[in-house]
């Protein structure tokens, strides 16, 4: 299977075929979804993991903890969820404006294997810039999920191949790195930006 290549933020998600798109939302979204840790993620500060991110920088939860975070897990080649995410999210950017820059916004894959620094680095060129690729080993990635209490699974396919299962929300932290709230999967533009502000209001009034 290859990575779809990506031709703007609009385009991600349109051109797969039914059959992929069906098999993406079954397996992530639909009945295959795994189902919630029902845990609440640590905060950032009680997490301890060492990643790479897609310029080959070393990250950690240390990386993220001053500004208010996005983070989403998923893979490169997902067929549907997590390109349409990353969309969305680029869309959520865009409405925030200037305030972006506020913001560390985080991609990590749960398929190290196939993600290397260099397959995110391409990947997440295709969405809103302020979006990072971070990737690592499977036991530190394993180590990042447990934090979150994020969900993934590698999922055999005909052919010899696999594709994975996992978490679709978005976390949102506060700069505290504490978690204000999860944005669902397909959540309307309207109801996900104002979350986003809301956490980059708490940084504010945490500042003050």
């Amino acid at each position: 299977m290859q990575r779809r290549h990506l031709l703007g933020y609009g385009a991600a998600g349109v051109g797969a075929l039914g059959l992929m798109l069906g098999v993406g939302w079954w397996r992530v979204d639909g009945p295959g979804a795994p189902q919630p840790a029902g845990q609440r993620p640590l905060p950032l500060s009680a997490m301890d993991f060492r990643l790479t991110d897609h310029e080959g920088n070393e990250v950690g939860p240390d990386t993220l903890i001053g500004r208010p975070t996005m983070v989403f897990f998923g893979f490169t080649y997902c067929p549907d969820v997590c390109p349409t995410t990353l969309s969305d999210i680029s869309g959520w950017l865009e409405d925030l404006g200037d305030e972006a820059a506020q913001m560390n916004v985080v991609f990590i894959t749960v398929d190290p294997e196939r993600d290397t620094v260099e397959a995110m680095a391409e990947y997440v060129g295709y969405f809103h810039p302020a979006i990072r690729g971070w990737t690592g080993p499977a036991n530190q990635v394993a180590r990042v999920a447990e934090g979150f209490r994020a969900s993934y699974e590698r999922v055999p396919t005909e052919g010899g191949d696999y594709t994975m299962n996992h978490t679709a929300g978005v976390f949102l932290f506060d700069a505290k790195g504490e978690l204000v709230t999860m944005i669902d999967y397909h959540e309307p533009r309207e109801f996900a930006v104002p979350k986003i502000r809301r956490a980059l209001t708490e940084d504010v009034e945490g500042a003050t």
